[in-house]
């Protein structure tokens, strides 16, 4: 029952539990959490997989909880700021089947998850945990337990849309990724994953069409008959390679070696410095010139460079040899050039050596080019720097709040970083935005993030951007209103990975086009299941699930482009593309036939 007042249910009020009775049968999920994964999980169980959920929040007015509550009614919701024993009784935890964590706060839901399993020892429990390595710890102590990270399940989507490459997930040990074409002229895909694409209208876009194949449309290419319907489309593909770094170590060497030269010295100071190196090159080569080897000419040059050349004697032959006086004027040059030369170098070490043991942030190199820029070193600003560097490509990053402590990870990788409370404008043009390759605004506030691209966009209008936007509607006039942009939602990439998770499913990953996604998820066929004896055919729902490939418990690889004819058999496995929505229905339908059996 649902309080009078509608404040939703409070721990240790029986008849105001957030359960209905209904519910007491054992049957429900659990949802903690009232930030924007936990309302898109909400949506996505209740919606796409309709099973009845219970969601814990911390206040009835905090974050996404109000849109929660709409969602499940105040009998739904139960109210606790902190995730007690109680509040989960009041959720009925010990009768649930599933309970998903995901505030961001690692040791509170590792704490929670030890609790939910002494009253439930049956129950599933999906966390949010941001360190994997911990992840993978907590999934070998806990029993019927899986771990998962918000921002390592987004990340890929946000650095494929930055390179305007493809989403990729590996299957087995081949990686498949999404395309979407202007002109179909390629047939060799694997099957169309989207079709009649239109920018400036996505309403008109079909999900997993019944379209035909590969070799369908090439006979029909073949008869003169237009088999595929004009317009871009999202297809299928195998990965052939991965990106090549785009810089070498050597420039980025000399690169580094004129930043700090920048650092140290002022105008007038490097054209005294250039000056110098210019008087000791010429001063070497006459020395070199004057009859000498050119080894003892390096050797004599670095002695008057360091200062330590031993002069000739007044009133006898110059023990220097046969160069004379214009081998002195040499010398005397290269031994002048040395002062300013020795005191820059001096200072660059020094210097270099205190900022390490002070940890600044590096700043972006003069040369930088064909780099990416990314503001907002959240977790999910940190995991996309990240996977851009493991990538061999520049990255500069840019945030605001000094104690960030994504900072600290990207400083141990040696990225430039732009921190505190200057003007964006300032920023973005220290990290030369105008020879970027493309911004990402990864922030958590959508208005923010449009700012930044704003600003991005008046310096360098041609710029690719991606933006990190929650709202759907935001999303839509961004892609009417902008040219090469793109925008992505963590939590709308996260969520199904999430629910299918607690369904006890496993989601290979996840593949986008514009802001649908498509999940890519493995399942296999358990013994007594009613799907032995039946056909991937019978597996296939136009506009929401496709199978793309199989594997018989005897084979090594997936057989790929499966004949949907082929029977299935007792612990095959088969991997399919399905929407939202398709993997929710395909998921009941397992779950319920395993029910039924048992």
């Amino acid at each position: 029952m649902a309080n009078p007042g509608g404040g939703g249910a409070h721990p240790g009020d029986d008849e105001g539990s957030g359960i209905s009775a209904e519910r007491r049968r054992g049957d429900h999920y659990i949802v903690c959490g009232a930030n924007t994964l936990a309302h898109r999980l909400v949506v996505e169980l209740a919606e796409q997989y309709e099973v009845p959920v219970v969601a814990i929040v911390p206040s009835r007015d905090a974050d996404h909880a109000p849109q929660i509550v709409k969602l499940l009614g105040d009998g739904g919701v139960v109210v606790s700021p902190t995730i007690t024993e109680e509040a989960l009784s009041a959720a009925d935890a010990a009768r649930a089947r599933g309970i998903a964590l995901v505030d961001g706060d690692d040791q509170g839901n590792i704490h929670t998850a030890l609790r939910v399993q002494a009253l439930n020892e049956d129950i599933r429990v999906v966390l949010r945990i941001y360190n994997q390595r911990l992840g993978g710890h907590i999934e070998r102590l806990l029993k019927n337990c899986s771990v998962l990270s918000r921002s390592a399940t987004a990340a890929p989507a946000f650095v494929n849309a930055a390179l305007r490459r493809p989403n990729s997930v590996r299957v087995g040990d081949q990686a498949v990724s999404l395309e979407i074409e202007e002109r179909p002229e390629r047939e060799d895909f694997l099957c169309t994953i989207a079709d009649r694409i239109d920018r400036q209208d996505l309403t008109r876009m079909r999900m997993l069409p019944d379209s035909p194949g590969p070799a369908a449309v090439w006979i029909g290419r073949t008869e003169r008959q237009e088999v595929v319907e004009p317009g871009s489309r999202a297809v299928l593909r195998f990965v052939d390679e991965e990106p090549s770094p785009t810089f070498t170590r050597r420039s980025r060497v000399l690169w580094r070696l004129i930043d700090m030269i920048r650092y140290f010295t002022g105008v007038q100071l490097r054209l005294v410095l250039l000056g110098s190196v210019i008087t000791v090159i010429v001063s070497f080569a006459l020395i070199w010139a004057l009859a000498r080897p050119f080894a003892w000419a390096v050797y004599e040059t670095l002695l008057d460079l360091a200062g330590s050349a031993v002069p000739d004697v007044y009133g006898q032959p110059s023990s220097a040899g046969v160069g004379g006086a214009w081998q002195r004027v040499a010398q005397v040059a290269v031994t002048l050039s040395g002062v300013p030369l020795m005191a820059v170098v001096t200072a660059i070490l020094v210097e270099n050596t205190a900022s390490r043991r002070r940890a600044a942030p590096r700043q972006p190199s003069g040369g930088i080019r064909s780099h990416i820029v990314v503001i907002g070193l959240g977790n999910v600003g940190t995991r996309v720097a990240t996977l851009i560097h493991d990538l061999g490509i520049p990255v500069v990053c840019i945030e605001r709040d000094d104690n960030a402590r994504g900072i600290l990870a990207i400083q141990s990788l040696d990225i430039p970083v732009l921190t505190g409370e200057a003007p964006l404008e300032h920023h973005l043009r220290q990290a030369r935005v105008h020879r970027s390759r493309a911004v990402l605004a990864l922030t958590g506030d959508d208005a923010a993030n449009l700012e930044a691209c704003l600003e991005a966009r008046a310096i360098a209008p041609d710029v690719r951007i991606v933006l990190r936007l929650f709202d759907d509607d935001f999303a839509a006039h961004l892609y009417r209103s902008f040219a090469n942009a793109a925008s992505r939602s963590v939590s709308y990439l996260a969520a199904p990975a999430f629910a299918a998770a607690l369904m006890g499913r496993e989601v290979l990953g996840t593949l986008s086009v514009h802001r649908h996604v498509v999940l890519v998820a493995e399942f296999v066929v358990e013994e007594g299941s009613d799907l032995v004896g039946r056909t991937l055919r019978d597996i296939d729902v136009p506009g929401e699930i496709r199978v793309i490939a199989v594997r018989s418990p005897a084979a090594r690889d997936y057989l790929w482009r499966p004949d949907h004819g082929r029977h299935i058999g007792a612990g095959d496995r088969y991997v399919l593309l399905a929407t939202r929505s398709g993997l929710g229905s395909h998921t009941s339908r397992v779950s319920s036939l395993r029910t039924t059996q048992c």
